[in-house]
């Protein structure tokens, strides 16, 4: 007999039975018909059920549910994809579908089941390395504290409160980040832009997405700044990647990028430090900037060497500054907006308008400290809401597993 485990941290209340998930929760198989609600694994957010609209369309059956059914993603259950209906509807893809037995209060069972303990037990159980799934056989077995019908109503009251006080709270630091972030865009627009005095006398640049430009700054285009280059055979080099967040990092330092690298390097071109490296497939979106570092990246990319007199960390942050970003839409082509390519001979056409180079020295050295006051408060923004969230994780794991009294915590 297969030992299972059960998320229980010690004993329990008097009254609390230690019950199988199964017992609570019955999985359920009937095929829907499409004619209400869809819900995929990309319509819930992890950990607080919310449902996220994705505009996505799905083919295939899926299984029907009904209010107050429970579903479950079992792709990667470390993300904690729970939802409670609250109308019919068909649960496609990797997610299923449970319904709360008579004696089962439904909210109490969706924190039941995003409990951090619960998440982690049913996480150790899942086969696949990059697509961890959970089986039914396993999960249904678990041990999950089951309080008396009555107290898992005050519990679930006890709960939406409490966590909807905190999540309001981060809600509320989340926009405080995105102004933050707003903020930080047009400081940088504003100086490669302007400059640092505001008081200059302008002319106009004959430019409509430029406007009126400092008078002193000189006009050129980017081809007397940059030359396209290809050079290829340095695949002992160390990896890097253009994000549209951060410009040109080593590939390895972040683990989000989905796009595998080949065992095969020779084709990788050279970047060598001040190049600029640019995704012509998403430059529309701000994907470039200048590289910090020596490495190599994807002979898909563009590479270009610096040819012009410029400082390159005024070069990048104005490359990267509004609208530069809707400049490159306006002269790439394609069918579809995620294939739309701009073509480095189009690039290398557009004006710029320069400043003196201790000047664009002056001026890259103000958005440093810039950057760093504003980065400053996101970075702290953000731990306060991870310990929120943390918070968050340990109230419901303490309530839904009887370590505190919710009548004596209200």
């Amino acid at each position: 007999m297969i030992s299972r485990p059960a998320v229980s941290a010690g004993s329990i209340p008097a009254g609390w039975i230690l019950k199988p998930l199964k017992h609570n929760l019955r999985r359920l198989s009937d095929k829907g018909n499409g004619a209400g609600k869809v819900m995929a694994l990309e319509n819930i957010e992890g950990w607080t059920g919310k449902e996220l609209e994705t505009g996505s369309t799905f083919d295939g059956d899926g299984v029907k549910f009904q209010p107050d059914d429970l579903l479950f993603g079992k792709l990667r259950p470390y993300l904690a994809k729970v939802f409670l209906a609250r109308e019919p509807g068909d649960a496609v893809g990797d997610l299923w579908a449970l319904r709360p037995e008579p004696a089962c209060d439904p909210k109490f069972m969706f924190y039941v089941l995003v409990n951090q303990m619960f998440i982690d037990v049913v996480n150790g159980s899942t086969n696949g390395a990059k697509m961890p799934r959970a089986e039914w056989s396993y999960v249904g077995a678990i041990g999950v504290p089951t309080p008396p019908h009555g107290d898992q109503i005050e519990i679930a009251r006890f709960l939406d409160g409490e966590t909807g006080r905190i999540d309001g709270l981060i809600e509320k630091k989340a926009r405080f980040i995105a102004l933050l972030k707003e903020k930080e865009k047009a400081a940088i627009s504003r100086l490669v832009r302007r400059g640092l005095d505001r008081n200059a006398p302008t002319i106009d640049s004959g430019v409509d997405w430029r406007g009126r430009v400092p008078a002193h700054w000189v006009r050129g285009r980017m081809k007397d700044h940059f030359r396209q280059e290809k050079r290829q055979g340095y695949e002992d080099l160390t990896v890097l990647s253009v994000y549209r967040e951060f410009g040109v990092i080593e590939k390895s330092s972040r683990d989000d990028n989905i796009n595998k690298t080949p065992e095969d390097l020779s084709k990788y071109q050279l970047v060598n430090p001040n190049d600029l490296v640019i995704n012509k497939m998403k430059a529309w979106q701000g994907s470039m900037g200048i590289a910090p570092m020596r490495g190599i990246t994807s002979p898909d990319y563009v590479v270009m060497r610096p040819i012009g007199e410029h400082d390159p960390r005024y070069m990048h942050h104005y490359l990267r500054a509004q609208p530069m970003p809707w400049v490159y839409r306006l002269i790439s082509n394609g069918i579809r907006t995620d294939q739309w390519r701009m073509e480095p001979e189009k690039f290398l056409g557009l004006p710029v308008y320069m400043p003196p180079i201790e000047e664009q020295r002056l001026i890259a050295e103000r958005i440093d400290v810039e950057l760093e006051r504003i980065r400053g408060l996101i970075s702290l923004t953000e731990r306060s809401i991870d310990l929120l969230r943390e918070k968050r994780a340990a109230l419901i794991t303490a309530a839904v597993t009887g370590k505190i009294d919710v009548r004596a915590a209200a």
